[in-house]
């Protein structure tokens, strides 16, 4: 695993720089749907975490967001986003990171995700725990949902798709203590590792989004699961992701029938 865990750390950094360049300068912006835009940015980082990958490990597969693949059969494939938080960055909002996943034999294996605003290094490994910058993470003891800190986010195309968890965010936004909608849903999910969020929920997310994440929160002590409470893997459409203590009382919301959106 060191060596798996080395080649993502520097290709996590790597990237970070070229985002931390890019904030001084003009960024140049096109979008892939009305309100899903794409900076030249994430393209530069996602060749340069690319880049380092195929270096040491040639027959791997890559799957990133921006388009990069590279299928061989291999049993390891890894994910990435190089920049997770495109608007927030975009309009220069700090709060955005590098995601990148390892799946071995089709279940998470490794995962880092790195903020390079906060120097924040967040990394989980199968069996091994989850730390930041090298210390132990651990998920919250909140045991009451209405003690909860909570976070979500939005599809893209939220106006045109029937269920765009508005009623969703609706209904929690009664029962939590608050809700906050950061634009990140790789930080989201670590951050619920870390015990600064409670639980978080999501629908219409990619692998890229979930797969360091999701093995983050699961790495600490948390849960993991489908809206439903089901199991979850990263092409699922849904994911609940909390401390453990309250993922029963949210599935119950979010599971409701009447939950249309």
């Amino acid at each position: 695993m060191t060596g798996l865990v080395d080649v993502a750390r520097h290709a996590a950094h790597a990237a970070g720089e070229i985002l931390l360049e890019g904030l001084q300068k003009p960024i140049e912006i096109s979008y892939k749907g009305v309100r899903n835009l794409v900076t030249n940015i994430d393209r530069m980082a996602e060749a340069q975490i690319v880049e380092t990958i195929r270096h040491h490990f040639p027959t791997h597969e890559i799957e990133a967001e921006e388009g990069s693949q590279h299928r061989t059969g291999s049993p390891y494939r890894w994910i990435i986003d190089p920049l997770d938080g495109t608007t927030n960055y975009s309009h220069r909002f700090p709060f955005f990171c590098i995601s990148i996943g390892l799946i071995f034999e089709g279940k998470p294996h490794l995962g880092v995700v790195y903020d390079p605003m906060r120097q924040e290094f967040f990394l989980a490994e199968a069996g091994r725990g989850a730390t930041l910058n090298g210390k132990a993470l651990r998920v919250s003891t909140v045991a009451h949902l209405s003690e909860s800190l909570l976070s979500t986010g939005f599809a893209y195309d939220l106006e045109t798709r029937p269920e765009n968890n508005l009623n969703r965010f609706v209904r929690m936004s009664l029962v939590a203590q608050a809700i906050r909608r950061t634009g990140s849903a790789a930080l989201d999910l670590c951050y619920v590792a870390a015990g600064r969020f409670d639980g978080f929920w999501e629908q219409h997310l990619h692998p890229w989004d979930t797969a360091a994440g999701v093995l983050m929160v699961a790495q600490a002590g948390g849960c993991v699961t489908r809206f439903s409470g089901g199991d979850y893997s990263i092409n699922d459409p849904d994911v609940l992701a909390t401390n453990g203590h309250i993922h029963a009382q949210i599935v119950q919301h979010l599971s409701r029938e009447d939950s249309h959106a």
